[in-house]
């Protein structure tokens, strides 16, 4: 049977008193791997206690050794690479070059925590008046909480807790039910590379754990990667409970194709960006908008789809795996049939996949439709699976109004040869982070992800300059020291050395 993972409270790790488990299973054969509790009100009141009382000492501790945690956090990282990559890719079904590269992106993040020193530096004015100087201190805020998806169950807990933990504050995580096993165990390391105990927490569960974070009045700010739904209930109920919320939401994100591009790099990065991680990713490119002549290419990219094939992990020859889940699987296939119905032409359907030796798994083929309007709901819902949908439009201008008329601005991508036509696109679409000639532009952890409109709800994103300032206070502080002439008063004198 498989066992219940516990929680981490106060600095040890807890077996709840939860009757109420979500199964974790292997979306390759539907094997349960693990139990996750759902965390009692007293279990997560008695992490947000832990971390509450910890951070009155957390705080106090210099910048540079809480930098120096987060070299030794990367390096055990670092060391467990592989070994963790085996852990998710199990749990989530990647492949294993997907799950090593989920943890390596995480790895970034927490290098770039490793400088937070640079990045708390304040700001002084002298003699703002005669004799008087302001300066600006950068303070953390207390507890903060951060609420992760399924799909990135390393790399998104990397973008919050070492953040958060760098800057000063405490933090509560509540990781994905569908995968918990890879957040523990980075908890696991964070201990071990020397954080004190109650300045990280872990508790698992769903919605009920999540509201009770919420609204609690001790947790500072909420930080949350997730579908559209849940990321407005959860910017929302946190504001309205006057906390600080950075909620990332869905997607659909275009790239877009000028004929004077170089066709096999189109294909290739089309393929890549639409299927890789079975296209269960925010950042994945869902829609490819073909300009004037380039649209002939769409044969083209038909056939080499077909080449791909999804499998196992441990399979190396596999392009990608499972979906999560078999509900993640039957709400892809409703959309794919509504794509059908809705008059959009499949060239290439992936509803009927099978995988050799895995009956079970989630398994979805590559699915390519062109003929695709934006009234399609197929073009409206963000998809979550390997299905790339084709638009077809015949100036540059016509691509940038249809992007820009979309709800969504995650990510955008342009293929051309043309700086002209690029820099005209860059400053133009209105979408947070773009490529050229790039398919996937998500930034290095030095700069911020910075999703728009429907993907973001709230004012600073994660990692990056912004992290620090979504995790922070800036407190100004107003100077005026006198000479040594004694001040005098009724009956007192007082010398200021």
């Amino acid at each position: 049977m498989a066992r219940t993972i516990p929680l981490l409270i106060d600095g040890e790790w807890r077996q709840s008193r939860s009757r109420e488990l979500i199964e974790a299973t292997d979306p390759a054969t539907q094997e349960v791997l693990a139990l996750a509790p759902k965390a009692t009100t007293e279990e997560i009141e008695a992490a947000v206690a832990s971390a509450r009382q910890a951070f009155l000492e957390w705080r106090e501790v210099p910048v540079p050794e809480r930098a120096r945690l987060m070299l030794r956090f990367q390096q055990l990282l670092k060391e467990n690479h592989d070994d963790l990559a085996e852990l998710l890719a199990s749990e989530t079904g990647k492949n294993f070059a997907d799950a090593k590269g989920d943890i390596w992106r995480g790895i970034e993040v927490v290098e770039h925590a490793a400088n937070v020193a640079s990045l708390m530096m304040g700001e002084t004015v002298e003699n703002v008046a005669r004799d008087i100087d302001t300066a600006s201190w950068v303070q953390p805020l207390g507890v903060c909480a951060g609420i992760t998806p399924f799909n990135f169950p390393a790399m998104i807990p990397l973008w919050m807790f070492p953040m958060a933990i760098a800057c000063g504050n405490t933090f509560v995580l509540k990781p994905s039910e569908q995968d918990p096993l890879t957040p523990n165990w980075l908890a696991e390391l964070f201990i071990e590379a020397g954080a004190p105990k109650g300045v990280l927490q872990v508790i698992h569960g769903g919605r009920e754990q999540v509201d009770a974070l919420l609204t609690h009045p001790d947790i500072r700010a909420i930080s949350f990667v997730g579908s559209v739904a849940v990321g407005q209930h959860v910017y929302r109920t946190g504001t309205a409970h006057l906390k600080r919320v950075q909620a990332f939401a869905g997607a659909k994100n275009h790239m877009v194709i000028l004929p004077d591009a170089h066709k096999d790099q189109v294909i290739s990065n089309l393929i890549g960006s639409s299927c890789g991680a079975a296209g269960q990713r925010c950042m994945a490119i869902s829609t490819a908008v073909f300009v004037g002549e380039s649209r002939e290419w769409i044969p083209d990219l038909a056939e080499r789809m077909a080449e791909l094939r999804p499998g196992h992990w441990k399979d190396q020859g596999a392009s990608y795996g499972p979906l999560i889940s078999p509900q993640a699987k039957q709400r892809v296939l409703r959309l794919i049939a509504e794509g059908k119905a809705e008059g959009a032409e499949c060239l290439l359907d992936g509803s009927q996949c099978r995988v050799e030796g895995f009956p079970d798994g989630n398994w979805l083929g590559p699915t390519l439709f062109r003929g695709v309007t934006p009234k399609m709901t197929i073009y409206r819902e963000e998809i979550f699976g390997p299905v790339l949908i084709c638009l077809e439009v015949d100036t540059l201008d016509e691509a940038i109004a249809l992007v820009n008329a979309n709800p969504y601005g995650n990510g955008t991508s342009l293929f051309t040869r043309s700086g002209g036509a690029a820099r005209h696109y860059q400053h133009a679409v209105e979408v947070g982070q773009v490529g050229i000639n790039v398919p996937i532009p998500v930034p290095l952890p030095f700069f911020s992800f910075t999703g728009w409109k429907g993907s973001f709800y709230g004012d600073l994103h994660a990692y990056g300059k912004q992290a620090v300032r979504f995790y922070s206070e800036t407190k100004t502080v107003t100077t005026r020291w006198f000479d040594d002439s004694p001040v005098s008063g009724p009956n007192m004198t007082i010398h200021l050395k």
